[in-house]
């Protein structure tokens, strides 16, 4: 560990990141988390990263319950700073969630488009971008997608074209 390296939790919730393709039913799937191989094929050795399981979700499947589960994640957790695995197609509803109820954390949220499991995934950048993004942003709510950091009340989804975009550019 780096002694300047402050200590980070991953909150895990599953989403696209770490789903997988199931061959029998030909569906995509949640077995386990991928998470432990990102890190190592990232050699990530120096960050002082504590990993919490809290759920294995598809985002569409989330409920009120399932975004106060990681809302009492995020508050009880004693490190400022979060990482919050999470499926695109409602990442932004779990933000407004977290930034209603955390104020003093640097939160940010992280999902891929393609599955890790897949070859071409966005996951591993994605991952490695919100690791960075969570050491170096001030307390907030963000998402970190496809190179960019946004204030979790200014990002979409754009199914049309695979990636995330301000809803009010600059």
């Amino acid at each position: 560990m780096s002694p300047t390296s402050p200590p980070i939790r991953i909150l895990l919730t599953g989403g696209t990141l770490d789903k997988a393709y199931d061959e029998r039913t030909g569906s995509l799937v949640f077995s386990r988390t991928h998470l432990f191989d990102m890190l190592d094929q990232s050699r990530c050795y120096l960050v002082n990263i504590v990993i919490e399981p809290v759920m294995l979700k598809d985002s569409l499947d989330l409920t009120e319950a399932d975004r106060a589960a990681i809302c009492a994640a995020a508050q009880r957790a004693p490190e400022s700073r979060l990482i919050v695995t999470h499926g695109t197609d409602t990442m932004t509803e779990t933000a407004r969630a977290l930034a209603a109820q955390i104020a003093d954390k640097t939160v940010v949220l992280v999902g891929a488009m393609i599955p890790y499991s897949f070859g071409g995934s966005d996951a591993l950048f994605n991952l490695g971008f919100a690791l960075a993004a969570t050491r170096t942003l001030p307390a907030g709510v963000y998402i970190a997608m496809n190179g960019t950091i946004f204030d979790w009340r200014n990002a979409r989804k754009n199914r049309e074209r695979g990636r995330f975009e301000p809803i009010h550019p600059q």
